[in-house]
C-alpha cells in the first residue's frame, strides 16, 4: 500500500477529487496548509501599503491506495492539478506498512 500526498493550489482541489474518483478511489483527506517553494511568496498591496506574503495558501490531499494503482493516482493528480505556472505543488509517495478500519477491524487493502 502507498500513501499519496499532494500539495496543490486550492482552486484545483475539485478537479483532483474528480480525477481520483474516476480511478475508483473512494476516500481522501484534505487539509488547508500554508507554505512556499521556489516562488518564496509574493508581495501584495493593501490600502496603498505593500507587504510581503511569505506563506501561500495550499491544500494537502492525502489518499491511501493499493501499490498497483499508486502510479495511476499520481498521474491523475498531476494532470488535474497542473496549471503550468510556478507553485503548482508537489506529490509525495510513501510506503504504508499497515492500515486498519476501526469500525470493522478490516486490515490492509480491505481497509482501504
Amino acid at each position: 500500500m502507498k500513501l499519496v500526498m499532494a500539495i496543490i493550489k486550492p482552486f484545483k482541489l475539485e478537479a483532483v477529487r474528480e480525477a481520483l474518483t474516476e480511478l475508483g478511489i473512494q476516500g481522501l483527506t484534505v487539509t488547508e496548509v500554508k507554505g512556499y517553494g521556489r516562488q518564496k511568496g509574493h508581495t501584495e498591496i493593501y490600502r496603498g501599503a505593500e507587504y510581503a506574503v511569505s506563506f501561500l495558501p495550499k491544500v494537502k490531499v492525502e489518499v491511501a491506495v493499493d501499490s498497483d494503482i499508486a502510479d495511476r493516482a499520481v498521474e491523475a493528480i498531476a494532470a488535474a492539478a497542473k496549471t503550468g505556472q510556478i507553485g503548482d505543488g508537489k506529490i509525495f509517495v510513501l510506503n504504508v506498512d499497515r492500515a486498519v478500519r476501526i469500525r470493522t477491524g478490516e486490515a490492509d487493502s480491505a481497509a482501504l
